[in-house]
């Protein structure tokens, strides 16, 4: 190959990465628009709890994770990373029940900003301004019109996945490969499923058993294979920026999908979220990473 080609190859590389990590957000940001769909049938909770434990089994069954591959530290990690992710799922599920889809992404797309200022260097302060007044745009307090509880339920879910990230780093220092995700996310499930306590006699009928394995599938199971795929070709900060953008694409979705039409407030409010998100990331790289490749992969699951 000659030297000319290089950088031609890297782009390519770099732009089908770029289509994998954006497809990612969309095929989420569709499997919880669909997850919507079984709401009047058992419940946020109850849906949330049926796609993570079908997606807990499917991971069991693909990864089929071994005791000897876990030191004591990784195991406890990754027990604690899934009573995490149960709590995360639980609460964003509650929030877009209450919520529009889109207010409910960008409230909670402030735990990872968070985690990306926390870590910034330089001029940080700034993009927590902006997010602020993103806030304040998406939840118009000065109407008195937004669900209180929706925003407390997507305010939680933005502590747990900032929670998630760094507990997920720490598995990913600790266990190898996936093995972590296919431990953390069946005890994902067991929590959901105690606490949301879906009645077998709905949540297993040949409906809700198609429909709880199919969003499974369609969230985490396919997004986590392209942001895999799509790490591989992009830096962790390219990968980032483009994860800020979900916000913004869970507002189209809402539209389209739920025909959720947001007023002018909320929709300026989401673009200075996407901003501040877009900001914080490029200055908020993880300085030191025992395998940053796969903590990148499994933290971007934060819904699953």
């Amino acid at each position: 190959m000659t030297r000319s080609a290089l950088p031609s190859a890297t782009h390519a590389r770099a732009r089908a990465g770029a289509g994998m990590a954006l497809a990612a957000i969309v095929c989420v940001q569709i499997g919880i628009a669909a997850s919507v769909g079984l709401f009047d049938d058992v419940g946020p909770e109850g849906t949330a709890a049926l796609r993570l434990a079908w997606a807990g089994v499917i991971l069991l069954v693909l990864v089929r994770p071994r005791p000897s591959e876990f030191s004591r530290r990784g195991l406890v990690a990754s027990a604690v990373l899934g009573v995490v992710t149960g709590a995360l799922t639980l609460c964003f599920m509650a929030a877009v029940a209450r919520l529009p889809l889109g207010t409910a992404s960008a409230l909670e797309f402030l735990g990872p900003l968070g985690v990306a200022v926390a870590r910034g260097r330089g001029a940080v302060k700034v993009w927590p301004a902006i997010a602020a007044v993103g806030v304040l745009l998406l939840t118009e307090p000065w109407h008195g019109a937004a669900d209180a509880g929706g925003i407390a339920f997507a305010l939680a879910a933005a502590a747990c996945w900032a929670a998630y990230i760094l507990l997920t780093q720490a598995v990913g220092d600790e266990v190898a490969g996936i093995q972590g995700l296919a431990v953390s996310m069946p005890v994902a499930g067991i929590v959901a499923l105690l606490v949301a306590r879906p009645d077998p006699a709905v949540a297993l009928t040949p409906h809700l058993l198609l429909a709880g394995i199919g969003l499974a599938v369609l969230l985490p199971v396919i997004p986590f294979a392209l942001e895999m795929l799509a790490l591989r070709r992009l830096t962790a900060t390219a990968f980032g920026t483009l994860m800020s953008l979900e916000p913004a694409v869970a507002l189209i979705v809402g539209l389209v999908g739920l025909h959720q039409t947001p007023g002018p407030g909320p929709v300026v409010g989401i673009l200075f979220v996407v901003v501040a998100g877009i900001g914080a990331q490029r200055g908020g790289a993880r300085r030191s990473a025992a395998r940053p490749v796969g903590d990148g992969a499994e933290a971007a699951l934060a819904r699953a």
